[in-house]
């Protein structure tokens, strides 16, 4: 940054100041009469002449300018305060002890009287500190090392996230780096680079394989056997090839009680993508598999036939959502998002239209290729749209808004609730503690669809939504090439850019940095939103299965390692105390065997031989009901968890969240 630069945002600064003077508005200076904590705690001034207050300025140095008032965390929840960094506090005691010392007995020194104004003590102070200050500010901005952001395997989200190094002023190394960069940008998997010691990486371990639909469908049954009310709003799915006979048996009775209902299902191969391989039936008859070893693998759910309409339309919703941390759970979920139509109006599914992909098949991949889809560079109108554009025409027609968003954030909490303990497994096994190796976040694609109703349904949870800020547009005859989106580059430039923000090295070692540079000072407010911790109160009550993988993570013993041997299942068993006549060793044994041969036939990449974590929750949801029979299933989970925790202490405590 040059000297001319600075120069002219300290006359920016003071031009903000002598504004602020002329308007009427005070500028002032909060102390923290305590260490800050996130809940400080309330004080009362007491000091009110001259020499308290100048003391007490001398012992507590912060900074709350007008041009100076720096957002942390979310726009709704702005502090408008930060504790000066020591660098700082120094320069500026140093400073006003010299002007003490010039204007004493002669000249007017800095003076105030303290207020109370519930958690800080207000003291005025003088526009030639301000000035300091803020010239001190810039010049430590100018002094600071730039993020580096590693790009080498960013794949299809590299245009957006160039465009975002760019407007934070970091450094993208393209071809990678000999010495270690901070951010790693990885477009598939957080084993794109396998030689990562240290730095952040945009991936979890195990995510990819924790969002196919079939083991997506698996963690929130478990939830729902749970916590059925909770998780209503994912269809009801069966596996295929295992749970055929189940499905088709349910179906039968399902018309055989009531001849007037004929339902639709919607197949989704566990590996798709992009709309490949779905398909609409409406009898198990039609599924298009083949039976024994050559059975494909999918998922088949109910069919949303009464979903909301616009414009006659069909569509859905991309939501992007940033978990930046596991441990502590942290949840960021972007303002704006996305919203793709269908090209062809809807129709209630019947036999004759089955097959029209195009009335009933929401995803951008298969529409683009409809002689009907629109591409517009307007944000409401087109084939692909933002969704503030789609909630202000819901709000126009008397739509409660906010209870569709506070409808949807619950159903992001939930989701992500439910597939973080199998994550847990998997980021032990490929970053055990005591390992070198980097911290995690990663941004997920979630695709909601609206019933008629306004419920909000979960379609699918994406590992590696498609972060390109250009769409397919055909040129001639088959023949397609990308030019830009205007409406994917607002939304997905900002996703990226604020989460390249929030995991700023800097930014995260301090709460909140108590120096903003004039490049961030620039950018707009954050478009991500947090959701968790925020709203924990409401939903720690379901992390239920969190704290069973904590025990299963405790006796897996060997780093690395994510099944459990027979050995260490009998440990879990003798260390609880869950053996008794009744139940003797060698039904332990039995149990073992029989739960993990059923279970390592169903998962057909399963790295090791063993029991895996959902093998053991349905050990443990077993166990549980034996030993408390007269209670519901969440009782005794809970009842079974306080068991097996009683024996912990000090540091031979499991990991549980």
């Amino acid at each position: 940054m040059s000297d001319h630069y600075v120069q002219v945002m300290v006359q920016q600064m003071k031009s903000l100041g002598e504004d602020a003077e002329k308007e009427g508005v005070h500028s002032e200076e909060q102390v923290p009469a305590t260490p800050v904590s996130p809940d400080p705690p309330s004080i009362t001034a007491t000091g009110r002449d001259e020499s308290r207050a100048s003391d007490q300025s001398r012992k507590n140095r912060s900074r709350l300018g007008r041009a100076d008032r720096i957002s942390c965390g979310n726009s709704d929840l702005s502090l408008y305060s930060s504790v000066v960094s020591a660098h700082v506090a120094k320069n500026l005691s140093r400073l006003e002890q010299e002007r003490n010392a010039n204007v004493r007995g002669g000249g007017k020194i800095l003076q105030g009287k303290s207020e109370t104004n519930g958690n800080y003590a207000t003291i005025q102070t003088s526009k030639n500190t301000q000035d300091t200050r803020r010239e001190d500010g810039i010049q430590l901005a100018r002094r600071r090392r730039p993020v580096t952001v590693d790009t080498a395997k960013a794949k299809t989200s590299l245009e957006a996230l160039k465009i975002s190094i760019k407007q934070l002023k970091w450094k993208e190394f393209p071809l990678g780096r000999r010495t270690a960069c901070d951010i790693y940008w990885h477009g598939v998997s957080f084993h794109d680079n396998e030689n990562i010691i240290s730095g952040q990486v945009n991936k979890f371990p195990g995510m990819i394989e924790m969002l196919r639909k079939i083991n997506m469908s698996r963690a929130v049954r478990t939830m729902q056997d749970l916590f059925p009310e909770e998780y209503d709003f994912y269809p009801r799915s069966w596996i295929l090839p295992e749970e055929y006979q189940q499905f088709s048996t349910q179906i039968r009775m399902v018309k055989e009680n009531d001849t007037t209902l004929n339902p639709t299902f919607i197949v989704k191969p566990d590996g798709g993508s992009q709309g490949d391989g779905i398909y609409l039936i409406r009898d198990p008859s039609d599924l298009k598999f083949m039976a024994g070893s050559q059975a494909k693998q999918a998922v088949v759910q109910e069919y949303i036939n009464k979903p909301l309409l616009i414009d006659k339309l069909k569509f859905d919703i991309r939501l992007y959502v940033l978990i930046k941390s596991m441990e502590p759970l942290e949840i960021y979920i972007a303002k704006e998002g996305l919203t793709r139509f269908c090209t062809e109006p809807y129709q209630e599914p019947s036999q004759k239209n089955l097959s029209h992909v195009f009335m009933h098949l929401t995803n951008y991949s298969l529409n683009i290729h409809s002689g009907n889809f629109v591409h517009s560079d307007s944000q409401n109108t087109g084939s692909k749209r933002t969704l503030s554009s789609v909630l202000y025409r819901l709000a126009a027609k008397g739509v409660d808004v906010k209870k569709v968003w506070s409808d949807i954030i619950s159903l992001v909490i939930k989701t992500v609730i439910a597939v973080v303990p199998e994550l847990k497994v998997y980021y032990h096994a490929d970053i055990p503690p005591g390992k070198p190796g980097p911290t995690c976040f990663q941004i997920l694609g979630f695709d909601i669809l609206l019933m008629k109703n306004l419920k909000p349904v979960l379609l699918e949870v994406n590992s590696n939504p498609s972060m390109r800020i250009e769409h397919e547009q055909e040129v001639a005859p088959g023949v397609f090439k990308y030019v830009p989106s205007p409406v994917d580059k607002e939304v997905k430039v900002g996703v990226i850019r604020d989460t390249l923000r929030l995991m700023d090295p800097v930014q995260r070692q301090k709460p909140c940095n108590p120096v903003a540079s004039p490049d961030e000072e620039a950018l707009p407010s954050l478009c991500l939103k947090q959701v968790y911790p925020k709203y924990a109160k409401q939903f720690n009550y379901l992390r239920l299965v969190e704290r069973i993988a904590g025990l299963f993570i405790r006796f897996l013993g060997v780093k690395g390692n994510m099944r459990l041997g027979p050995t260490a299942f009998r440990t879990f068993i003798r260390t609880c105390k869950l053996s008794n006549s009744n139940f003797t060793m060698a039904s332990v044994d039995i149990l073992y065997i029989d739960i993990t041969r059923r279970w390592s036939g169903a998962v057909a990449d399963s790295r090791e031989a063993g029991m895996g974590l959902q093998a053991f929750v349905e050990a443990f949801f077993f166990l549980a009901g034996r030993r408390f029979k007269t209670l519901a299933l969440r009782q005794q989970v809970a009842s079974m968890l306080e068991l097996c925790l009683e024996w912990r202490s000090g540091n031979d405590r499991p990991r549980t969240t």
